[in-house]
């Protein structure tokens, strides 16, 4: 690839929120945590292709700063230390911002470095063909150019923006000729035909003084401000960082830079933006059905049908969407799939909680899932990992049943050990620590009664 002495990073960009996939990704739960293509997260089948081609200990996330831990746990899973290697956004500021705090973070202990960068949360198809354009990358950043990697379109896509290319370089690279956007089906189909225009992927390779140079060159302002930031620590405040522009790579840097090259890649490429596109990627049955979860399709073809709890029974059906989660069910034919990001949006003005999570919801010390919530009263139940603690503050009466595993209580200096079967009743406001054993999970059913009925 490089010279040996040349170290290589790769940046994941996990920010943004997915809400064309709305119901199964949400605020607080984005399309990266996700496992919509077997076991793995987005995020985790994005470290994974990386190896061997690239070390997946010089990785570094950005992310927003609520989707912290859940990274870390997700990269963990996979044998990939999280530490050091997750930078926190304390707001979004699209992707300009974002690749520039990594590679400011990356040169304060690199003096350079080839950097990739590689949205979280897409998906391909031939990994082996994937590498050997890491490869191709590699070399090109290496001569000081700022790599593309420019999807072949296979039909006239309206939904992506595209790249045109220009004269041939090695490693069958093209210089950039021009970015264009989103185009109507009449555009797209004179692109595909022109053959020298290419889906936008959003993925990048370049040496980080290059691209600290561009920067200097077309965005002076932003690049003093992100190094004003980071002169102290590697951690910035909202209220700093909400006075960075809010503007992407291409508009700041790849729309304006004579270094632009385009590597024509052909791997099974897909950003998963919308139910459809999922559909599209995904293998079909013999009915060209998508179907995950317990289903059964009678008489039904051409539907994507996810099901995450319960059963979905399909009668007579084509062109469908359903989604099911345990608390919200989508209905949509194919087509109109992206127009979910409007029912989030109704969501959110409502105030409704289902736009922002699920459930179940994750944290430092294990999970908590809300089973009910009515007439004054909230049952959840409580996962608490080995050796962590959960720490609450007792509202009306509140009772603990421990379901499963062991563990200790402690509230006003006092302590007792709570085993399988056994429970803890309190009856005021009192600030109460339960720490699950170093042997196991504590499974814990809370029941709290806010009132009583008359």
């Amino acid at each position: 690839m490089s010279d040996n002495k040349t170290k290589i990073y790769s940046i994941l960009l996990a920010g943004g929120t997915g809400t064309r996939l709305w119901p199964v990704s949400r605020e607080l739960y984005p399309k990266q945590l996700v496992s919509f293509i077997g076991k793995d997260s987005l995020v985790q089948s994005t470290v994974k292709r990386l190896s061997p081609v690239l070390d997946t200990e010089n990785i570094r996330v950005v992310c927003g700063a609520e989707h912290f831990h859940e990274i870390a746990r997700h990269i963990k899973e996979i044998g990939v230390s999280p530490q050091g290697k997750i930078l926190c956004e304390p707001c979004g500021r699209n992707t300009a911002p974002a690749i520039l705090l990594a590679v400011l973070t990356i040169l304060k202990h690199e003096p350079d470095a080839i950097l990739f960068v590689f949205p979280a949360d897409h998906v391909i198809r031939d990994v082996g063909e994937f590498q050997n354009r890491l490869k191709s990358a590699a070399m090109l950043a290496d001569r000081d150019l700022i790599v593309t990697f420019g999807i072949k379109p296979g039909y006239p896509e309206t939904g992506y923006g595209y790249i045109e290319g220009d004269k041939k370089l090695s490693h069958e690279a093209l210089t950039v000729k021009r970015f264009v956007e989103k185009p109507d089906i009449k555009t797209a189909e004179q692109y595909i035909a022109a053959g020298n225009f290419f889906w936008n992927s959003g993925m990048f390779a370049f040496k980080a003084s290059v691209i600290r140079q561009e920067f200097k060159a077309f965005h002076p302002e932003m690049l003093e401000q992100m190094e004003a930031l980071l002169s102290e620590s590697d951690s910035v405040t909202k209220a700093d960082y909400e006075k960075l522009e809010d503007i992407s790579i291409d508009y700041a840097i790849m729309e304006k830079t004579e270094k632009g090259v385009i590597l024509p890649s052909d791997f099974g490429w897909s950003d998963i933006g919308s139910w459809k596109s999922l559909y599209d990627f995904l293998p079909k049955d013999n009915n060209s059905n998508v179907i995950d979860g317990d289903v059964i399709a009678k008489d039904t073809k051409h539907c994507f049908i996810m099901g995450r709890e319960r059963l979905i029974a399909a009668n007579h059906l084509e062109n469908i969407v359903i989604v099911e989660t345990p608390d919200s069910v989508f209905v949509s034919d194919i087509d109109n799939s992206r127009d979910v990001k409007a029912i989030v949006s109704e969501l959110k003005e409502g105030g409704r909680k289902e736009y922002r999570k699920h459930k179940t919801v994750h944290h430092p010390w294990g999970s908590f899932t809300l089973l009910e919530e009515k007439n004054g009263t909230e049952t959840a139940r409580l996962v608490i990992d080995s050796g962590s603690a959960f720490q609450t503050r007792t509202e009306g009466i509140t009772h603990f049943f421990v379901i499963r595993g062991s563990g200790t209580v402690l509230c006003d200096n006092q302590s007792r050990i709570l085993k399988s079967g056994e429970s803890a009743t309190f009856a005021e406001k009192l600030s109460v620590t339960i720490k699950s054993s170093a042997d196991e999970p504590l499974h814990i059913i809370r029941i709290r009664i806010y009132s009583t009925l008359s």
